[in-house]
């Protein structure tokens, strides 16, 4: 395994972990998902650079801008869910007080 491909693993692997083991707050889980799909983009994006086709330089640009839309959509529920609960815990999240 070369080096390009253990750092993105590891890379991806510890937004998992940060976010099955750190995930008190809606914060914190919002940043492992979105350093987990900052992984993958540059992990896309050096695909695509080396297979030099064209057809694939297009796919790391879509996932980036659905990764852009997950975190402002992510962020503007954090937001309600604070002013709606008090905080961002997302022990306070159960959808059966609501």
């Amino acid at each position: 395994m070369s080096m390009m491909y253990f750092t993105f693993y590891t890379t991806f692997m510890l937004g998992i972990m940060g976010f099955a083991f750190h995930r008190m707050h809606l914060l914190s889980a919002l940043l492992c998902l979105e350093g987990m799909m900052l992984a993958l983009f540059i992990a896309m994006s050096f695909w695509a650079v080396k297979h030099e086709t064209l057809t694939y330089f297009s796919l790391p640009l879509i996932m980036l801008t659905f990764s852009a839309c997950e975190a402002s959509t992510g962020l503007a529920l954090m937001v309600a869910t604070a002013r709606t609960h008090g905080s961002d815990k997302l022990k306070n999240l159960n959808l059966l007080q609501c």
